[in-house]
Formats: C-alpha cells, structure tokens, sequence
C-alpha cells in the first residue's frame, strides 16, 4: 500500500512540470498577468513535496536520512528561487526572472533525479561517439562564440556528453561565470535541465518548429484561478 502511495505522490510531482511549461511559455511571452499567478500555485505543493521525501525515504539508516537531507537541500532552493521570480515580476525585471525561472527548473529537475522520480535516467550515456562520423557544419547553428544563443533560442549541443541533443536555453548566469541553462527537448516523457558553458550551446538556424510549451493552449487569469482552486483540492484529497 506505501508503495503505491509513493507512485501516487511521484505522479504527482511529475505534473508540477506542466506547471513550470506553462511558466516558462508565460514568462517567455512576457504576460506578466498571468506568471503573478504561479508563485501562490506552486507554494501550494510544499506539502506534496514533504510528504514524498518522508515516505520514499523513511528510515533511519544514513542512506535514508542523507536522501531526505538532500531532496529537502533542493526543495528549498526550489523555493527560495521562486521567491526571487515573485519579486522579479513584481519589477518586470525580465533577465532576472528568467535566470530565477531557470533555478526553479534545475532544482525542481535535481529533486526528481535523487528523489528517484524520473521515468528513466541514465548518467553514463554520452552522445558524443555518434556525432563522430558526422562533421559539425552537418549540424546547422551559429558560432557560439561569434553569435551565442539568448535566452528563448532553440538550441543544439555542440560540445560536451550531450552533444547533438537538442532543446532550449531558458537561463543565463549574470555572474561572469558565462554558464548557461538548457531545456532539452522530451524523452521518455521528461525534460532534462542542464547548466553548461554558453560555448557548448549553439543557436539552431533555419525553420524550426516552436519550442512545445508554445504549444500549450493559452490561457487567461480566469483559468488561472480556476487552476489555483483545483489544486487546493488536490491538495486536500
């Protein structure tokens, strides 16, 4: 019966991503009426978050008690992320929401990774010996030292155990470490987050289909508190 409780939980922490799609198609069109509505919606599932990394790991054994000391590390930076985005659409203050959005993505994205959530994950796999035949003009992206990817590109990975997958870049650090966030493009149902050097990251060129949150069906600020109640009753039940 735990177990499948568990699977009920982990199935429900895996829809917070289409909230956080539906976030970055808002933010990234900039409807600041509608991403104002995101931060009071994904409070709401601290308790979700709780009761997961209690139950999944319960024990006193020290691999138990270092899980719930790390998933709950990554809850809070979750969480303090969010705050920052609340604020930063308080000032329309775009850069800084974006780079507190792609925080939010990362650490909500690491707490699925430890916390065993993932519908598949493989750390081993590089990419890298596939593109080996392939000469990188066979791949069409701008020079990303002459012409680097911004935030809203769709992008490919040219360098690094990535490489060749594609997605898009939803975060740029202002720190000078010149590290970015990737979005990959799905598999198997999940989108990795990952923070790599602007260098490995090159613009797509030519046509190219939009990224899938723009594919969401839009909505208003009615459906938005329409959604906040409904996940009060999720919540609850």
């Amino acid at each position: 019966a735990n177990q499948k409780r568990i699977g009920g939980l982990s199935s429900k922490i895996r829809s917070i991503g289409f909230v956080m799609d539906e976030l970055q198609r808002d933010l990234m069109q900039e409807r600041w009426d509608l991403v104002e509505t995101y931060p009071p919606q994904l409070r709401s599932f601290v308790p979700l978050f709780t009761t997961y990394t209690d139950s999944a790991f319960p024990s006193e054994l020290p691999t138990d008690k270092g899980l719930r000391v790390a998933l709950r590390y990554e809850v809070g930076r979750f969480f303090a992320s969010l705050e920052r985005l609340r604020q930063a659409t308080a000032r329309r203050a775009l850069s800084e929401a974006y780079v507190a959005y792609a925080d939010m993505s990362l650490h909500y994205d690491r707490y699925m990774r430890v916390g065993g959530i993932y519908t598949y994950y493989d750390d081993s796999i590089s990419n890298e010996p596939y593109f080996k035949g392939i000469t990188d003009d066979a791949l069409v992206y701008s020079d990303p030292t002459k012409d680097p990817a911004e935030v809203r590109d769709l992008i490919i990975m040219v360098k690094g155990p990535d490489k060749g997958k594609t997605g898009i870049l939803i975060g740029i650090y202002p720190d000078g470490s010149n590290n970015c966030v990737v979005k990959l493009d799905r598999i198997k149902g999940m989108r990795q987050i990952l923070v790599v050097p602007r260098v490995w990251v090159g613009k797509r060129l030519g046509e190219q289909l939009p990224d899938e949150v723009f594919l969401i069906p839009k909505k208003t600020v009615n459906d938005c508190e329409d959604k906040k109640s409904s996940h009060h009753q999720i919540k609850e039940s």
